[in-house]
C-alpha cells in the first residue's frame, strides 16, 4: 500500500463514540486541572525560576490538551 493510500484509509477509520465521549471527558479534567495550578502559580513570584519553569511546562500542556479536546471534537 502506497503512503497516499495509507493516509486516505486512515481519513476513514472509525473511531468508538464511547472511547471519544471517554477521551473528551478525561481531557476536560485535566485541562481543569492545570488551569487551576496555573491560577495558583499566579500567586506566586514571578521572579522564582521555578515558577516560571512551571508555569511554562503547565502552559504547554495545557495547549497539548486543548489541541487534543478540538482534534477529538472534530471527529
Amino acid at each position: 500500500m502506497e503512503i497516499s493510500e495509507k493516509r486516505k484509509a486512515a481519513r476513514h477509520v472509525k473511531i468508538d463514540r464511547t472511547l471519544i465521549e471517554e477521551g473528551t471527558a478525561q481531557l476536560s479534567i485535566e485541562i481543569e486541572i492545570l488551569e487551576g495550578w496555573l491560577a495558583e502559580l499566579e500567586k506566586e513570584d514571578p521572579a522564582n525560576q521555578l515558577v516560571s519553569d512551571a508555569r511554562v511546562a503547565y502552559n504547554d500542556m495545557l495547549r497539548s490538551r486543548k489541541e487534543m479536546l478540538d482534534a477529538l471534537s472534530s471527529l
